[in-house]
């Protein structure tokens, strides 16, 4: 399968995790591209050629962050990559593990649609008088196909995953054809699952509200593109940052796992990120092929380091490099 090792902190915490896979017993075998800024430096263009044809050929990619340039430059290449392999949901657990959380009973699973919304990217400038730049306007597209397919999986994630509610999440009360749209696909794939899974809906401001208040009363999230992106950093955020959460991007025939945090250029090099969201990718990327068993292994070790507390890095409360970390990880493998 390809690694992206990402720019900034991407290639120390990406190595990090292929050495506990490989502590695992993990039967991978990956071949590294570039994307991003350190594709730039390398070959002038932030996603080669060669990076996609090896994701092509693998279908499986996991991959650190990449930085993207703000208000300029190249777009997501993120964004990119979700288009070119029609990833078309994006899965985002949160799940309380950190002893000195504020919130003790978190364990929520968000799926953003991945393709359409807002970042379908269809925008441009209307110039008013001498101002060319003086209205910008940018359209969200949901089509009928898109909402049904994501909020599907949701539902399938949940039968999977043994989920007992689906929450479909909107703004059909104000934008009543794109949301609308939404909304009404989604009552009517949760009619099918009736008796399996139960549903229900939420105004997305309701539920922002809802997830810093109650947190608890949520299992599986599935909303247009936008609100997911939102809403998944915001669950992030409740259980101890980015940088404990992981990311999955799931196609037809396709997926790519990542950590969902930037680059931090700012101790990139220094052997002091935290590559959990990275390791965590990687057990999304174990379940995704059905090595189930070896998956739970890794996030127990994950879990058990991180709530002993010993050997974590500075952004948990730790002192302990990426190394170490690590280390005191594999060392806990069952």
């Amino acid at each position: 399968m390809t690694l992206i090792p990402g720019d900034g902190i991407g290639p120390a915490i990406t190595d990090a995790t292929l050495r506990l896979l490989e502590a695992a017993g993990a039967p991978l075998d990956f071949e590294r591209h570039l994307a991003g800024m350190a594709a730039v430096e390398a070959h002038g263009d932030p996603l080669p050629e060669a990076t996609l044809a090896s994701v092509r050929r693998t279908r499986l990619a996991l991959k650190g962050p990449l930085e993207t340039p703000v208000g300029k430059g190249f777009r997501s290449i993120n964004v990119a990559l979700r288009k070119e392999f029609d990833l078309y949901a994006n899965v985002r657990p949160a799940r309380t593990v950190l002893p000195a959380s504020r919130f003790k009973d978190v364990d929520l699973v968000l799926v953003r649609e991945n393709t359409e919304g807002l970042y379908i990217g269809i925008e441009n400038y209307v110039k008013v008088g001498d101002d060319p730049h003086a209205l910008a306007q940018s359209v969200a597209v949901v089509t009928r196909a898109g909402a049904e397919r994501v909020i599907r999986y949701a539902f399938e994630y949940a039968l999977r995953h043994g989920r007992q509610r689906v929450t479909i999440v909107h703004k059909a009360n104000i934008l009543k054809c794109s949301q609308g749209l939404f909304l009404e696909t989604g009552r009517k794939v949760a009619a099918e699952y009736a008796g399996r899974v139960e549903s229900d809906d939420r105004i997305v401001d309701a539920c922002a509200m809802e997830l810093v208040m109650r947190p608890e009363r949520y299992d599986v999230i599935v909303t247009t593109n936008l609100f997911g992106d939102i809403l998944s950093d915001l669950t992030s955020g409740l259980v101890g940052g980015l940088g404990l959460t992981p990311g999955a991007n799931i196609g037809i025939d396709c997926g790519i796992f990542e950590a969902v945090h930037g680059t931090a250029p700012d101790i990139a090099g220094r052997g002091v990120a935290n590559p959990t969201a990275v390791m965590l990718a990687a057990c999304q990327l174990l379940d995704h092929i059905g090595d189930d068993a070896r998956a739970t292994r890794i996030r127990t070790a994950i879990e058990t380091t991180l709530q002993e507390g010993r050997t974590v890095t500075r952004d948990v409360g730790g002192d302990a490099g990426t190394d170490a970390y690590t280390d005191a990880v594999i060392a806990r493998l069952a």
